[in-house]
């Protein structure tokens, strides 16, 4: 069996997840995907609070793919202290009245309760819409390591945003030390977490470089949660 793209089912996508477990690169991969099937794509960028590996960084990547970026206000500068832009809102509403799936915004928020009180501000918009809320988990995170202290965050973000998750994505990785093992070593962990937060395992990333091996290897999800094949596109400086 092939692995093969997970492709969200609703016009508003949020993606939340703990600092370190990688949702940015994965908000990537969904509107670069989304952009190749033809689909008009906007990315918010809701992290008014981490300097580092915000989505906004790669306007430059994304905005030659035809893909609309909304940053915070001065993201992409020496400044510290962004603001969120005007434009999101509207976003979200355009978003929202698109029945006919032509369009996708995907919203990287925050890693913290800051950024979940930021997506608050429009949950009200966010939650009339079609929407997926996924919760990004990495085992390898030591900050999450445990099934239980995975849900715990995941419901402090939940009640900072006035959103509720729809799914988990399993991201387990080492970064550039990413192997089969480790891939296949987060399934559980994230099952659990799906099994106590109860909510379905949408999918689990694999690298690019993994994807095309025998996908038995992983410990494939149930049902139609699959393996989705993922471009590493964060890395820190001195990858």
């Amino acid at each position: 069996m092939s692995a093969q793209r997970y492709v969200p089912d609703a016009s508003v996508v949020v993606v939340c997840g703990h600092y370190g477990v990688g949702k940015t690169n994965f908000s990537l991969n969904l509107v670069l995907d989304a952009r190749e099937r033809g689909v008009d794509v906007t990315l918010v960028d809701l992290d008014v609070v981490n300097p580092y590996f915000r989505s906004s960084d790669y306007r430059g990547l994304l905005e030659e793919r035809g893909i609309s970026v909304i940053a915070p206000v001065m993201a992409g500068t020496t400044l510290d202290s962004p603001s969120l832009s005007g434009a999101v809102g509207p976003a979200v509403e355009s978003a929202r009245k698109d029945d006919g799936r032509e369009r996708l915004l995907v919203i990287d928020a925050g890693g913290d309760d800051v950024g979940a009180t930021a997506l608050g501000r429009f949950a009200g918009s966010v939650a009339a819409a079609p929407y997926e809320m996924l919760y990004v988990v990495n085992r390898s995170r030591n900050l999450t390591q445990d099934p239980a202290e995975a849900v715990d965050v995941l419901r402090e973000v939940e009640e900072k945003c006035h959103l509720r998750a729809t799914a988990i994505v399993n991201n387990t990785h080492l970064k550039q030390d990413t192997d089969e093992a480790t891939v296949k070593q987060g399934v559980p962990f994230a099952q659990a977490v799906a099994e106590q937060a109860g909510l379905p395992l949408a999918c689990t990333t694999v690298p690019i470089s993994l994807a095309d091996r025998k996908t038995a290897l992983f410990g494939l999800n149930d049902g139609r949660q699959t393996l989705y094949p993922v471009q590493v596109y964060v890395r820190t400086p001195w990858e």
